[in-house]
């Protein structure tokens, strides 16, 4: 089974995937008074902490430069995504075993389906950064629409990860505490709070500061995404170019990792 393969499933099958997706849309917001509104809530509480955090009790240099709010929310908005989308997803395939033991059909429809529930979240929090941004930022107005198809790529990513992720947990169940223990390090191994420029002390760990600009995913992501949002110029074109490539191989290697166990995961569910 190819890559092209396992991805257009989802326009052949469309029908089926936005009945999943429908349903764990539903299952999402279910019970919930503010449904889709929690999406832009938990990113502002959590804005609001670190605000407090670094902002009052203990004076960040990076809190005292203008618009740090917005600043934390355009990465904030990426990462509670790709944090939720992830973990969500990994447990997918074990959430859905009474119906993949009924009835043959494209398994990686599931975990693609829940990343597809997570994007209207990171879909309203993005059109809200646009609209305040732009009444905010004049910096940014004529350039934030840029951030639209960067997201885009992004959102391919965390889908490529995902299906590698819940195709892996089929097999290996420590996966999905691997992928929970990993995001808390992770979100701080990220610029979220934090710009890569102008951290004081960078100049003596030049190093440091490289690896995690690069070695982490994310970080190129987040840099590009941020960079017409906030700062209103394009985006680096090493951050661009990197976000591409990892989404390419991320997109390759769920394929590759889902068509080897597809056969398996009825059995293993």
């Amino acid at each position: 089974m190819s890559a092209l393969t396992v991805y257009a499933d989802v326009v052949r099958y469309r029908d089926l995937f936005a009945n999943l997706f429908r349903r764990d849309l539903h299952a999402k917001y279910r019970g919930s008074a503010l449904g889709v509104l929690w999406t832009v809530a938990n990113p502002v509480m959590l804005m609001g902490v670190y605000l407090l955090v670094f902002g009052v009790v203990w004076k960040s240099p990076f809190s005292s430069g203008g618009h740090y709010p917005l600043f934390l929310l355009t990465g904030l908005a990426p990462w509670t995504f790709f944090a939720a989308a992830l973990q969500s997803s990994t447990r997918s395939m074990l959430d859905n075993a009474n119906l993949i033991r009924k009835t043959r059909f494209p398994r990686q429809l599931v975990p693609l389906s829940v990343v597809a529930a997570h994007l209207v979240s990171f879909g309203v929090m993005i059109v809200l950064l646009l609209v305040v941004d732009f009444v905010v930022l004049p910096r940014a107005r004529a350039t934030e629409l840029l951030a639209v198809p960067i997201a885009a790529v992004f959102v391919a990513f965390v889908a490529g990860l995902a299906l590698m992720a819940a195709s892996l947990n089929v097999l290996f169940r420590d996966v999905e505490f691997i992928v929970a223990s990993l995001l808390v390090p992770w979100f701080f191994l990220t610029p979220i709070i934090y710009p890569l420029s102008g951290v004081p002390g960078a100049e003596h760990h030049p190093h440091a500061i490289q690896a995690i600009h690069w070695l982490n995913p994310l970080s190129p992501a987040v840099e590009a995404i941020r960079a017409p949002l906030f700062l209103g110029r394009l985006p680096f074109w090493g951050d661009a170019l990197y976000l591409v490539v990892a989404t390419v191989l991320a997109l390759a290697l769920g394929a590759f990792v889902f068509s080897r166990v597809d056969d398996q995961i009825a059995i293993e569910v």
